[in-house]
């Protein structure tokens, strides 16, 4: 089954996303009280940092694929508290978020993209080569890299992640599962290390495992670019910093570039070089693997 990251299923969204205020309840856009008609006595409860949970004016498509886990607060009530950064990165940050209501609480992982002006880095257009655009103005805007097209480009990045992270966890791929996207702001599931409550879980690349977890490690991280070539993708920028050691399992993240292997004159290419960077990590480790087999291992999962 092939999957798409054009924006047809988005346009509708981002559009009533975009009418949303990006400000805390019972603010208006210059910082003042708004005491407009959806503002109740409650807000003025909310600290800085908080919000009320934005689940329930999301539509079908903004929310996660069913059924939802045990974490996933659907409570109206429910308040979302900025907790600190986990990660910065060049074209989005990614914060430590608690849902919470009176009797449940969880932590999610907020991943929020930068707007045009903001961003420190453009992605390499090797990575969309094959994708579709479906709005003529949008591929205008695009082409033309115009403040307009900078703004769609922002979105587009975050809807595909979006759609990626939906199809992973659909076909068992590990990775994070996707609570909601609300305009370029992805929530997913905060992944904890088990030894430290609270705290993420670190990246392979700083990860000391044992001659046992190792070879474990690397039958996961197999399976999983095996899944995703099944599929017909290459993760594209993959690498020790974008896996997570959880414990004894691997979560793969950052999937807005996947690639398209049919479509994609470089995908192969791309392909190549995730195996050549999981590979070099794994051998440096102690354990004896070869990026050249295990291309042809994922070539052939494509057929």
């Amino acid at each position: 089954m092939k999957f798409s990251a054009d924006q047809q299923h988005f346009e509708k969204i981002n559009r009533k996303s975009s009418n949303r205020r990006n400000t805390r309840p019972g603010e208006g856009l210059s910082g003042a009280p708004d005491r407009s008609s959806d503002w109740n006595v409650l807000d003025d409860t909310l600290a800085e940092n908080q919000r009320w949970s934005t689940w329930p004016d999301l539509e079908k498509l903004m929310r996660g694929p069913q059924p939802y886990p045990a974490f996933v607060i659907e409570d109206a009530a429910a308040v979302d508290t900025d907790l600190g950064v986990l990660k910065t990165g060049k074209e989005a940050d990614v914060f430590l978020v608690e849902r919470a209501t009176q009797s449940r609480r969880a932590l999610l992982a907020a991943k929020r993209y930068r707007s045009a002006e903001q961003r420190l880095f453009q992605r390499s257009t090797i990575y969309t080569e094959g994708r579709s655009v479906r709005r003529s103005r949008d591929a205008r805007a695009l082409k033309n890299n115009s403040s307009y097209g900078r703004e769609v480009e922002a979105a587009r990045w975050a809807d595909a992640e979006w759609t990626y992270l939906r199809m992973a966890h659909e076909n068992g791929i590990p990775v994070p599962y996707p609570v909601q996207i609300h305009g370029t702001e992805i929530m997913m599931e905060f992944i904890e290390d088990p030894e430290s409550r609270g705290v993420a879980a670190p990246r392979l690349q700083s990860a000391r495992p044992g001659p046992g977890l190792l070879e474990e490690y690397w039958h996961q991280l197999v399976e999983a670019m095996k899944a995703f070539a099944r599929l017909g993708f290459a993760h594209g920028d993959l690498s020790p910093y974008n896996v997570l050691a959880a414990g004894d399992r691997l979560v793969i993240i950052d999937l807005p570039q996947l690639v398209d292997l049919a479509g994609n004159v470089q995908g192969t290419e791309l392909l190549a070089r995730d195996c050549r960077n999981m590979c070099t990590w794994f051998t440096a480790r102690g354990l004896e693997v070869d990026d050249g087999e295990l291309l042809a291992t994922l070539l052939a999962e494509t057929w």
